[in-house]
């Protein structure tokens, strides 16, 4: 052997075991690196194809101020340090563990001269060593997925991705992947490589090789048995590792809470409505004029799924308020059956509302909130000797894009009100939802048999579904990528944190602790990391929650306000707690099946 550096490859294929978390997780994160960094590369080669097919040339300084562009790396830089961040915590747990279950080895290594600097160097090289195969697995993996998702984007989800390219490969990927990878495995081995140095030679000639704190008196058991006891001064004995295994538990918690917000954003800027219409056929006045009868010739045409339609009367004097008191001009628009359905299937009525008593013929109207001019339910609403009474509220205002109403009153009523209240039985408006298979000459004989009367709106181009549908995907498998991630640490980090203490495990069994104290033990420890990893997460992730949605939608929106996510807070605690039981399952079994001369000879 010609130096101390060639028992790296030698320490490689005796811990191959011990390493393949650790490899795993430095894959996932160049892979989801290479595949964010990529995915934004071909979205900007994407709109430069727009921008020339537009204009007809598009100079660099254009397309650097392009926002559109702007926005994929912003995007793409803000997952970067997320993974980042995953991937160190995830790395750093794995090594910790690693270098634990070696103290003798560096015990030995400071008996026969080595020294804390090389101690140091042996570490970090160690962990580049696993790079050789780790980074390139990750980034073949991550020009695959991006293939993989511009396919997908291409010819299942279409419109404005229509363009987007095919077996694109991104220098950009390929080198943040990298980068990304070095950059992680240098920052999470430092800690590692520093307490590895810290090992002194008597620890190898002692054959202690745990280096957790010892407990200078006796536990107290007064809460709990010997068994849970010992476990949480496992866990808390070991600072570094608490922080790490704290970490990974509390990052799923804030990414989890944090992509939440994300997707209400988003859905706050694309809303999905259930009856969003594919053409519009209005009034070209905007009075009630179109006559009742096209409704029925529509609905027997080919391509037509669903017609509806709606009638509207504007400024209207009116008196409101509690008492009908207050004079105000107000908007009255007409909603039928299917119409009112949708409103109770995309949840935009209130709490507290109750929109049954709005269907046929009736004094009870819906209104739409606004901060500057709030109605309640219950409120009256007097015109032309009418008492309408308000049933219920709309969260934001659905005719507007912002979904505020600047300070004007509307009401919703049914079909049979309205036409009772103002005697109009045509409409001002008719909205079509088109089949699956209709084509462009299905529309086109739709247009045919309008008169001069009528203006006709082509809506089909302007629907964001399958737009809206691919990010939350994208977004949720972006996040179950990471969580499982995360989960395997853990399990990989307690299961090596099991071996590390092996020897006194062997000392407690020796001593008469059985094979049900040693699984109460485990799980103690690994659920003390579990509720200290809620509780910062909880903490944290509820915080950037609150600001994240003050910032994205409360600013842009008035009518959004946050409130505590509590179904995603649940579901993602539920998940913790699923992952602490089985990170427990696996080192319990093995504990379980050992037999006790097994252990004992460990001593």
């Amino acid at each position: 052997m010609k130096s101390y550096l060639s028992l790296i490859p030698i320490s490689a294929k005796v811990h191959r075991r011990q390493n393949r978390m650790t490899l795993l997780c430095i894959i996932f994160a160049v892979f989801l690196v290479t595949a964010v960094f990529s995915m934004a590369d071909m979205s900007v080669r994407m709109e430069t194809s727009r921008l020339l097919a537009k204009h007809g040339s598009q100079t660099l300084q254009n397309m650097i101020g392009n926002a559109a562009v702007q926005n994929y790396f912003l995007l793409a830089a803000a997952l970067f340090g997320l993974i980042l961040v995953a991937g160190v915590l995830m790395i750093s747990s794995s090594i910790n563990s690693n270098v634990a279950q070696r103290t003798e080895f560096f015990g030995m290594m400071r008996c026969i001269g080595m020294s804390r600097q090389q101690i140091i160097r042996f570490v970090r090289l160690e962990a580049l060593s696993w790079c050789k195969t780790a980074i390139p697995i990750g980034i073949v993996l991550g020009i695959v997925i991006t293939w993989v998702l511009c396919a997908v984007l291409r010819f299942l989800v279409g419109e404005e991705f229509s363009n987007i390219p095919l077996l694109g490969i991104s220098l950009i990927g390929i080198v943040s992947g990298i980068l990304l990878g070095v950059i992680t495995v240098l920052i999470a081995a430092s800690s590692p490589a520093k307490r590895a140095a810290k090992v002194s030679p008597v620890t190898a000639v002692s054959g202690n090789s745990e280096n957790t704190n010892n407990a200078n008196h006796a536990l107290h058991t007064r809460f709990f048995k010997i068994e849970t006891t010992l476990g949480i001064h496992h866990a808390v004995s070991g600072k570094k590792n608490l922080i790490l295994m704290t970490g990974s538990f509390a990052l799923s918690i804030i990414l989890f809470l944090s992509f939440f917000v994300v997707i209400e954003f988003v859905g706050c800027i694309m809303p999905q409505s259930s009856n969003t219409s594919d053409i519009n056929i209005s009034s070209s006045d905007g009075s009630n004029s179109i006559d009742s009868a096209l409704l029925r010739e529509l609905e027997d045409m080919d391509g037509v799924k669903r017609v509806f339609a709606r009638r509207s009367l504007l400024d209207i004097p009116a008196k409101v308020g509690k008492d009908a008191s207050r004079s105000e001009a107000i908007d009255l628009i007409s909603y039928n059956d299917f119409d009112l359905d949708c409103l109770t299937k995309d949840k935009m009525l209130k709490k507290g509302s109750d929109i049954s008593k709005v269907y046929g013929d009736s004094n009870y109207v819906l209104a739409i909130w606004d901060n500057d001019n709030p109605l309640d339910t219950g409120d009256i609403i007097r015109v032309d000797n009418e008492e309408l009474v308000i049933a219920g509220i709309l969260k934001y205002n659905p005719f507007s894009d912002d979904g505020s109403t600047d300070g004007k009153i509307t009401l919703i009523t049914s079909a049979g009100t309205f036409t009772r209240l103002t005697g109009i039985t045509d409409y001002s408006l008719v909205l079509i939802q088109t089949a699956k298979d209709a084509t462009d000459e299905n529309v086109a004989a739709i247009n045919s048999i309008l008169d001069e009367n009528c203006t006709f709106y082509d809506m089909r181009d302007q629907r964001t579904t399958n737009t809206y549908i691919a990010f939350v995907l994208f977004v949720y498998a972006f996040l179950t990528i990471i969580t499982l991630v995360t989960v395997l640490s853990i399990m990989n980090s307690i299961s090596m944190s099991v071996s590390a203490r092996i020897k006194q495990y062997g000392a407690m069994r020796a001593v008469g602790m059985d094979e049900r104290q040693i699984p109460k033990m485990i799980a103690a420890e690994a659920f003390t990391y579990a509720v200290s990893g809620c509780a910062v997460g909880c903490t944290v992730g509820l915080l950037i929650s609150k600001l994240l949605y003050n910032y994205l939608i409360s600013a842009h929106y008035s009518y959004a306000t946050w409130s505590a996510p509590v179904v995603p807070l649940v579901i993602i605690l539920l998940f913790v707690v699923a992952a602490a039981i089985a990170a427990v399952y696996a080192p319990a079994k093995r504990i379980r099946n050992m037999a006790v001369t097994d252990t004992i000879n460990e001593l």
